[in-house]
C-alpha cells in the first residue's frame, strides 16, 4: 500500500488520486489517464469513450460471454 503508481493506481486509500499520471497530474477520466502513458506512435490515443473491446475483437464476444457464464454461475454465488 502506497508504494505503487502508474496505471496500477496509487493504492494509497485515497481514490482522488488514481489517475495521476507521470507529469504528476491528476485526470478526471480514464482515456486521458491511460493517454498519459501510451508510447507515441505504438497504438492510437484512446478517444473520450471507452471503446467496446468487442469491437476490436470480433468472434470473441461468444467466448467471452461463456467465461462470464462460469463467474455468474452457482459456483460462485
Amino acid at each position: 500500500s502506497g508504494q505503487v503508481r502508474g496505471l496500477c493506481g496509487t493504492f494509497n486509500g485515497d481514490q482522488r488520486d488514481e489517475f495521476t499520471t507521470p507529469e504528476g497530474d491528476v485526470e478526471p477520466g480514464v482515456a486521458a489517464f491511460a493517454n498519459a502513458f501510451r508510447a507515441a506512435g505504438a497504438c492510437p490515443a484512446l478517444g473520450p469513450a471507452i471503446p467496446d473491446p468487442c469491437h476490436g475483437f470480433p468472434g470473441n464476444r461468444e467466448r467471452a460471454e461463456a467465461a462470464c457464464a462460469v463467474l455468474m454461475g452457482p459456483a460462485f454465488q
